[in-house]
């Protein structure tokens, strides 16, 4: 399996190398160069595995020669240990064939686990095969970072640099972050949004001496290696609800279009997927796209899901590659114009082949407060404010009530207690390996949004 970029200028790759160069060299990002498909028998056959062995048949394809089959089920059964549950992605039966997919069972209590957990043990194995050792430059609007430090912290081959907006990401988040203590751990608060944070990353990227010296790796949802394990669970809660005879349907709260991706992947591998809906919160530029054919920054608005707070979806760049039919030159076109600009639109064309497959929705925080009550109320169940979001996104656009509607619980009510209690009375409690998160003492570094500055606290701590 190689893989290709999504700007048609970098080299084409192997699985290992794409793990570790993270953005490619060209400032696009790693796709397989064809779509591994399984046929409906063959996905028929995967019904009762477990998760770690249906996560074996899902990611082969993809690791071509780079990994033997025990060398991938070691590293996945490594992965899956973390979880408090041994169906990882426990899958809850809502009534009138609605279902959520419970994706915060890892040990920081996120989605984003589900591909960290293997991206750490796999970082390890690549690394000691090839005798390398790498610094990973990671932004997060509040989940990715906490469970990438979880993933890679003590491990010997590996530094972190994980940077996230100041301010503007949950306390619990924030401390998940600061209050790990290991020598090859380092957060930064940097002063300004989400986006400006992964600019700032793919900025240090782009400065190919400084990446090539500090050999730079990412574990954003620019590698392609996070998408890679996320597209597991999409099969998993699909088998679970009669696919593949069944047709289903997936919603997925999303700012940077990592996730639903990966449902998309599914699809193209063949899953019988029906309908992806996005939901957004006021930070709406996925759905102004989906509904308009225009993609459009506009402020980032803080919100009760600061997850989502993101106006620049780096990862709808595969998304467009695929629009595209995979011309990188003109990937590369649209995005420098839109970074120029602020704006691109599709053709007509383009937007109704998106829309054959993609709906999409926003929510504000007062709407989302209102779904947290009510579903609290009638069910006893807590949803978090991002959980809510896809909730209310699938009840707003279900095409069709014959066709299950798997809605993705992207991270535990306890990440956001403040805003879960305002909404529906209730304290949400942390589970006992976070009982004393509060009382931790944290380790704050806030810089400027400077990329000098930034160079220089990496070149500082690489060193020492």
């Amino acid at each position: 399996m190689n893989y290709v970029s999504t700007r048609g200028a970098a080299p084409v790759l192997t699985f290992d190398d794409v793990l570790l160069a993270g953005l490619a060299r060209d400032g696009g990002l790693y796709v397989p160069e064809t779509w591994p498909r399984f046929g409906a028998t063959e996905i028929a056959g995967w019904k009762g595995l477990s998760y770690t062995e249906l996560a074996l048949k899902v990611m082969t394809p993809f690791v071509g020669d780079t990994l033997t089959q025990d060398e991938l089920a070691a590293i996945i059964n490594e992965a899956y240990n973390h979880f408090d549950t041994d169906d990882v992605a426990p899958l809850v039966d809502m009534g009138g064939g609605e279902y959520l997919l419970e994706l915060f069972h890892g040990p920081t209590l996120a989605f984003k686990d589900v591909a960290m957990q293997f991206l750490g043990p796999l970082f390890d194995h690549v690394l000691a095969k090839k005798g390398a050792r790498i610094c990973i430059a990671g932004a997060t609007s509040g989940d990715t970072g906490s469970a990438a430090i979880e993933a890679v912290r003590d491990r010997d081959n590996v530094d972190a640099f994980i940077l996230y907006p100041h301010g503007r990401v949950s306390d619990v988040q924030r401390r998940q972050m600061t209050t790990v203590d290991a020598a090859n751990i380092h957060t930064v608060a940097l002063e300004g949004t989400f986006d400006d944070c992964q600019d700032a990353v793919k900025a240090l990227f782009n400065d190919l001496d400084f990446r090539d010296k500090h050999h730079l790796s990412a574990v954003n949802s620019i590698n392609w290696a996070r998408v890679m394990a996320q597209v597991v669970y999409y099969f998993w809660a699909a088998l679970k609800v009669g696919g593949p005879e069944q047709p289903v349907a997936f919603a997925v709260p999303t700012g940077n279009f990592g996730n639903v991706f990966a449902g998309y992947v599914a699809r193209r591998m063949g899953l019988p997927v029906e309908q992806f809906v996005v939901g957004s919160n006021s930070n709406d530029i996925l759905t102004r796209f989906f509904n308009s054919g225009a993609m459009e920054i506009t402020g980032v608005h803080p919100t009760i899901s600061p997850s989502m707070d993101i106006q620049v979806s780096s990862n709808f760049e595969r998304l467009l590659f695929e629009l595209f039919d995979r011309d990188g030159t003109r990937v590369a076109d649209t995005l420098t114009k839109f970074r120029e600009t602020g704006r691109f639109d599709v053709t007509p064309e383009i937007l109704a082949e998106a829309t054959t497959l993609f709906d999409a929705a926003r929510f504000d925080d007062d709407e989302t407060r209102t779904l947290i009550g009510e579903l609290h109320a009638a069910t006893g169940t807590l949803l978090d404010p991002h959980s809510a979001v896809g909730l209310a996104a699938a009840r707003k656009l279900r095409r069709d009530s014959n066709v299950p509607m798997i809605v993705l619980a992207t991270a535990h009510p306890a990440k956001f207690p403040d805003a879960v209690e305002q909404a529906s009375g209730v304290h949400p409690s942390l589970p006992p390996h976070l009982a004393d998160l509060m009382e931790r003492d944290e380790r704050i570094n806030v810089l400027d949004n400077d990329l000098h500055a930034l160079r220089a606290f990496i070149e500082e701590r690489v060193s020492a």
